[in-house]
């Protein structure tokens, strides 16, 4: 896999081009801003960027910004952001740019290893990687809602697995449940979200956006 990395910090910046080259992967740009960072995606694009939300010169929303705008120039190239903090809002607009090849972790994420590079592989695939206590926030901001509500709590804890990128096989997997009973509650989210059932929709994919994105 080709990556870039944007990091203001020098320590995890270059932790992590170690960690990823003892992986076998190759990083072609190491960089500590974003505007770094998309001058050396437009050179030659990578496979995979993984960036700060907050860099240089305000240390606010620049490597966000910098995701969005990849986002939107470049859509073939997965988007892994990283935060020191759950920012809602950030995360929102993330899973508004679109659900394909794209993640949101916590920094500390990047500590246990096998889950990172677990993430970084979703989203090379086109899958998501959004890390759970950002998923356990967002579903806790739209409790208000009543489709929300009809959730059971099992639907409630399939539906969050779904939203950090798990397919139904690794769902089945953590929950310790078959994968038939994985799709049954998958497929009553569905229904009780209203989702429709026509061939060119992703009801998956409309079941995240829904309820993270709202």
């Amino acid at each position: 896999m080709r990556l870039m990395i944007a990091e203001d910090s020098a320590l995890l910046r270059e932790g992590l081009v170690r960690l990823l080259a003892d992986e076998g992967h190759e990083v072609t740009a190491a960089v500590g801003d974003a505007d770094a960072l998309l001058t050396a995606v437009a050179a030659a694009p990578p496979e995979v960027v993984v960036v700060d939300v907050r860099m240089p010169p305000t240390h606010t929303d620049e490597g966000l910004r910098a995701a969005l705008h990849l986002r939107a120039e470049h859509p073939e190239v997965g988007v892994l952001v990283l935060s020191q903090y759950v920012e809602q809002r950030y995360a929102v607009e993330l899973l508004a740019s679109g659900t394909e090849g794209v993640g949101y972790l916590l920094k500390d994420r990047v500590g246990r290893v096998e889950e990172f590079l677990a993430a970084l592989d979703r989203v090379h695939s086109g899958g998501t990687a959004f890390d759970p206590e950002v998923v356990r926030r967002l579903l806790a901001r739209t409790r208000h809602t009543d489709d929300l509500d009809r959730l059971t709590n099992r639907e409630r804890e399939v539906l969050s697995l779904m939203a950090q990128g798990h397919t139904n096989a690794a769902v089945a997997e953590q929950l310790i449940v078959s994968r038939s009973a994985v799709e049954k509650h998958a497929n009553a989210v569905f229904d009780k979200l209203r989702l429709p059932r026509d061939g060119g929709t992703n009801r998956r994919v409309l079941a995240v956006l829904r309820f993270l994105g709202s």
